[in-house]
């Protein structure tokens, strides 16, 4: 029997008291954080001081109000803090308020989506999220798709598909014959070249098409393509990329399109990143082909700035989803009206799926098609604002004009000019601009060099806070120019 005391301790945790604790947390960090009144990084530049929470493991509980304690104590008060409008790191957004608190109805119900009827409300609302992506993309009432963890499973799913529609006895048989060829840009996510390790396909056989400004060269993808085919090879897909993970580019899925329509290829486009742009009246343009793509890969959780994990995997014909999961599990999937299974498990790598498109759902219901596309928007102009910003300064140069929120730049040390100590000291730079807390950047290199990369993913971030990046960036340099060598 259970013990009373532990009875109690659950019911006192299901109460609306126990529920303010953490809410409180919440939205202290929200206020803390959203003016830029701490720093961005408390520990970057303190390694000792990072908590490891080493202990044992605890053999009694303890009260609740203790435990939500230590957790804003030692917990958020050394986290990397998203929300704060200077940070400009990875592809990780500071989250929409409305999809946060919608994280606890998720948990609660944690009804699984991979059964419909495990998740009644669930299945529906993830059914008509997809339906409304869909419809954004351009694609006809054939179309389905399903939630994912993100880009990664959103791209080996397409892909598993791309292998069932070219070989479909390989999910029995495996692949027979010469292993087939993927082909992206030089540019493209690791997520394919992982899922040709992971299928079998090999990751020497994903090839890669040469860029010209920082995106697939349509050119060049004819070139690679005449030579697969002189090879004798067969090509399973062809993957494009909206919103380049380094630079934040567009390849012209026109283009790309039109080549891979006249050959018969299956077509992918990775739109993790860049696919929110038609909720943008303004860039939704930079899509322009996006039809023409077997499937397509998108990310809420990057710029619909939802909380991760939100990503999504959309097919021209939901029938391909299907059939790249050619198995049977009648303890789980029972199937529906015609051919068709209202599980969305048949579609997805997941069994153990949570409700994610409730996050979507309710942003949408909260700030409307238009508020997101103008919160899109929002952080591209910001990239433009900082572009214009470094084209005024000598102590900076940009690598490229900014397509979407992303942009990379170098800072130019006065009185250097070698390119190894350039690179090195871009290298420390952003090391020790992030260290003081004063804000957070990432870093990559492109064509050999060493450059500093800036992604906008904070609605609250605005000009003045990209001139103190700069202003500090350019701070910090000095006074790594001035340490003696």
């Amino acid at each position: 029997m259970l013990p009373e005391e532990l009875r109690q301790s659950v019911d006192a945790d299901r109460t609306r008291e126990a529920g303010a604790l953490f809410v409180d947390v919440v939205a202290r960090y929200f206020a803390e954080t959203g003016y830029g009144e701490s720093a961005v990084s408390p520990t970057a530049g303190h390694p000792q001081r990072r908590p490891t929470f080493d202990e044992p493991m605890p053999a009694q509980g303890r009260a609740l109000s203790e435990i939500v304690e230590r957790l804003e104590r030692e917990f958020l008060a050394n986290a990397n803090r998203l929300s704060h409008p200077m940070y400009m790191g990875h592809q990780v957004a500071a989250p929409l308020p409305a999809a946060v608190w919608t994280e606890a109805v998720i948990a609660a119900l944690n009804n699984s989506i991979a059964v419909a009827e495990m998740s009644p409300t669930g299945t529906a609302v993830e059914e008509r999220v997809v339906r409304w992506m869909c419809d954004l993309v351009g694609y006809g009432p054939a179309a389905g798709g399903t939630l994912t963890s993100g880009g990664l499973e959103a791209t080996h799913t397409a892909l598993l598909a791309a292998r069932a529609a070219l070989e479909p006895e390989a999910w029995r048989h495996g692949i027979t014959g010469p292993a087939p060829v993927i082909i992206c840009g030089e540019h493209a996510h690791y997520a394919i070249a992982r899922a040709g390790g992971e299928l079998g396909i090999g990751a020497d056989n994903v090839r890669a098409v040469p860029s010209r400004d920082w995106k697939i060269d349509p050119a060049a993808l004819t070139g690679v393509l005449d030579g697969v085919n002189a090879e004798g090879r067969r090509v399973m897909a062809v993957v494009a990329t909206a919103g380049h993970t380094a630079t934040g580019s567009f390849d012209d899925l026109e283009a790309i399109g039109a080549i891979c329509e006249a050959r018969g290829l299956w077509l992918h486009i990775d739109g993790a990143h860049g696919a929110s742009a038609l909720l943008s009246p303004t860039h939704a343009a930079r899509l322009r082909g996006i039809t023409r793509a077997r499937t397509v890969a998108w990310d809420p959780h990057k710029l619909m700035l939802l909380p991760l994990a939100t990503g999504a995997l959309l097919a021209r014909d939901e029938r391909d989803l299907s059939a790249a999961f050619a198995q049977q599990a009648p303890y789980l999937f029972h199937g529906g009206d015609g051919d068709r299974s209202p599980d969305q498990g048949t579609r997805s790598f997941m069994c153990s799926r949570r409700a994610d498109a409730l996050k979507v759902w309710v942003a949408m219901q909260r700030y409307g098609a238009a508020g997101l596309g103008a919160l899109y928007d929002h952080v591209c102009a910001l990239a433009a604002s900082l572009h214009r910003m470094i084209a005024a300064r000598p102590d900076f140069v940009a690598l490229h004009t900014p397509e979407s929120n992303i942009l990379c730049f170098r800072w130019l040390p006065p009185g250097v000019d070698d390119e190894p100590t350039i690179d090195w000291l871009n290298l420390r730079l952003r090391e020790r601009y992030n260290a003081s807390g004063r804000g957070w950047i990432t870093s990559t290199v492109l064509d050999g060099r060493r450059v500093l990369r800036v992604t906008l993913m904070n609605v609250r971030t605005e000009d003045t806070h990209l001139a103190a990046l700069l202003d500090g960036l350019s701070a910090i340099g000095a006074e790594l120019v001035a340490e003696p060598a």
